[in-house]
């Protein structure tokens, strides 16, 4: 990708991750195409950011309504630059409580049917177009599963694994898949986390260091690095001592809205 990206479709727009990199890539070269399902927020960053920015309401479990938006975005303004899967939930689940399986479901269809169903629309033309980039938000909390996480360990685990899959579907196309993996990142769903976040990053700074990623067309990368370093640490511990370390910390609260 030389310079600087034109055309973006970005989901998680209306918050979080998602709203910080749509103020990021904002300005009067861009046309962002933004998803998320909160209306009157996608409309609020349209009025108070620079450039075009095209608003499309929707929730990502809905594939029709994703490859409505992505047939109306190429239409008017081509394949885009970078697409990137910003959309996901986290909640605290645990298998034991017959009412945390239907959260499960719920985070699973988000975080990883959500990215498939937001990527679908765009890879044909981004592959005539020879180029560009689909960028996956996974999570450290892939790596390895966590207590009282399951739902969303499981998802994030389920992401890194799909895009490694596309990356090499794609490998051939010039349209590179990039997965990042974030640490803690302040967001509203960090916010309600009862435990310390080491380092923990605002939202503007992380989508700063994302782009970043997503210029050089890296094929993973762990941000910040320092959470980088402790999930190649988690990569290599045993069960044994991964579970003495891990069993009782502290646990993500259920029953969040999603």
């Amino acid at each position: 990708m030389s310079g600087k990206p034109r055309r973006l479709f970005i989901t998680g727009a209306s918050s979080g991750i998602g709203e910080a990199l749509v103020a990021h890539y904002a300005s009067d070269q861009t046309i962002i195409g933004v998803v998320g399902r909160r209306p009157e927020r996608l409309h609020a960053l349209a009025r108070r950011l620079p450039g075009q920015i095209i608003a499309y309401p929707l929730d990502v479990t809905e594939a029709d309504a994703l490859a409505a938006a992505g047939s109306d975005f190429i239409a008017r303004f081509g394949a885009p630059d970078v697409v990137i899967a910003s959309a996901g939930v986290s909640v605290g689940t645990l298998s034991e409580y017959a009412e945390d399986l239907a959260v499960l479901r719920r985070v699973l269809d988000i975080n990883v049917y959500g990215m498939a169903a937001t990527f679908s629309p765009f890879i044909a033309a981004m592959r005539a177009a020879g180029g560009g980039r689909l960028v996956g938000l996974a999570s450290v909390a892939g790596i390895r599963g966590l207590p009282g996480a399951e739902a969303y360990s499981a998802s994030k685990a389920a992401a890194i694994t799909y895009l490694e899959s596309l990356r090499l579907e794609l490998a051939d196309s010039g349209v590179r898949v990039v997965t990042i993996c974030p640490g803690y990142i302040a967001t509203p769903m960090t916010a309600v986390n009862p435990y310390p976040m080491p380092f923990l990053l605002p939202a503007d700074e992380a989508a700063r260091r994302f782009a970043r990623v997503i210029e050089r067309g890296d094929s993973y990368a762990v941000v910040p690095w320092q959470m980088g370093f402790v999930a190649k640490l988690l990569r290599l511990l045993p069960n044994a001592l991964y579970d003495r370390l891990f069993a009782k910390a502290p646990h993500k609260p259920r029953q969040l809205p999603l």
